[in-house]
């Protein structure tokens, strides 16, 4: 799913979303952020820098730092990298319409290794479906998994998975506890409210 289906999909005379197209990223330092956004159901949207876009995922519970706990990741269609920076609404009747709050973001380091120890890109590590990456956020840090399914019911989505290293922990549960946005410090009902009365 690639940039042109995030265009096709909405109509920016209406939404405040960003078109995209002339960020430039940086692929020493990529980004990733996670948008808590609350369309026809509440999900957490998990996006990574990964060839000059934001590669995509719906997770419907959120991240856990519990490495026994797996969250399926849904993918959805890639996103121009200027997005990491909304937080808002989009309005009733647009696609993914409701509140979008910037929940957590920083930058991260891919660290997938093929047998030799060497590092796989990143690109092609999404393409193999097996992306490893340690995440330098404000509220989440540490390496993660995403693993994409190949048989079964589920097969095409993926999973999210906590490694287990020393930011792992099962009785930690940021998505209840930590519930404001990392850029503005509001709830997603203070961003809805200020957003509409714009």
């Amino acid at each position: 799913m690639g940039k042109d289906d995030y265009t096709n999909k909405r109509d920016f005379n209406k939404t405040k979303e960003p078109k995209g197209g002339l960020k430039k990223g940086n692929p020493d330092t990529p980004v990733f952020v996670i948008q808590k956004h609350d369309a026809t159901n509440l999900h957490y949207d998990f996006r990574l820098e990964i060839d000059g876009t934001l590669k995509s995922w719906s997770v419907p519970k959120g991240p856990s730092t519990d490495p026994s706990v797996k969250r399926m990741a849904i993918p959805t269609e890639d996103h121009p990298l200027e997005y990491a920076d909304f937080e808002g609404t989009i309005p009733e009747g647009e696609y993914g319409g409701g509140t979008v709050m910037i929940w957590d973001r920083g930058t991260f380091k891919n660290i997938k290794k093929n047998d030799e120890g060497e590092e796989i890109d990143l690109l092609k590590s999404y393409d193999m479906g097996t992306v490893e990456i340690s995440l330098q956020g404000e509220k989440l840090k540490g390496a993660y998994a995403l693993i994409k399914m190949k048989s079964g019911n589920m097969k095409g989505n993926w999973l999210l998975i906590k490694q287990d290293d020393e930011e792992a922990d099962a009785r930690r549960n940021p998505t209840s506890t930590q519930n404001k946005s990392v850029v503005s410090n509001r709830t997603m009902k203070q961003i809805e409210k200020e957003d509409s009365a714009k």
